[in-house]
């Protein structure tokens, strides 16, 4: 997987943790810079822990799905995907919670990386570093967590609909790209 790719996944998986945030934001009179750094530790953490995780279950299951993995790959990252755009033109309404306590945070943490769990698992059989992996997908979550407490409470919830559907979009690439590649490497036409 190139850094590009990487990038996009990692932007891609994050959307979920900005919407979050958007909405955190949307629900404080004033930012200050530690719910900034909360929402991004949390978010940014889970993100990066999640992958992780997912990734040693996919190597427990290699040997058995290697044969079909680029379609997991596949369906998954396109449900994942598929599911974020439904959310964002569904326009559901969040209710707005201020509270960072922890209770609250891990759980939204939680729910916001359960999909990068699923993409941990594809890691397994895509055989990608997974240091640099989590560690760029948790980086990367966690400003893009920062931004959105802050863009949340200055613009409202117009970016939280956007990123939702841009991180579903880039999601559901993603997982054409790596069904195609292998489509298309095992074909023989180059």
């Amino acid at each position: 997987m190139s850094l590009l790719e990487l990038f996009l996944l990692a932007v891609g998986l994050s959307m979920d943790a900005f919407a979050v945030s958007v909405c955190k934001g949307l629900s404080l009179s004033r930012v200050e810079k530690r719910h900034m750094f909360l929402a991004g530790v949390y978010f940014g953490g889970f993100q990066a822990g999640m992958p992780a995780l997912g990734y040693f279950l996919g190597l427990q299951f290699q040997e058995t799905i290697i044969a079909v993995d680029h379609w997991i790959a596949f369906f998954l990252l396109g449900y994942i995907g598929l599911d974020m755009v439904k959310d964002a033109l569904g326009g559901k309404e969040e209710a707005l919670d201020d509270s960072f306590a922890v209770k609250t945070m891990a759980a939204l943490a939680v729910a916001t990386s359960i999909d990068a769990l699923a993409v941990g698992i594809t890691f397994a059989f895509l055989q990608v570093r997974l240091l640099p992996a989590v560690s760029f997908i948790g980086m990367i979550t966690f400003v893009f967590s920062m931004a959105g407490v802050k863009a949340g409470n200055s613009f409202g919830s117009r970016c939280r609909y956007r990123a939702q559907l841009a991180g579903g979009v880039i999601l559901m690439l993603m997982g054409v790209k790596i069904l195609c590649e292998h489509l298309l490497a095992h074909s023989g036409i180059r």
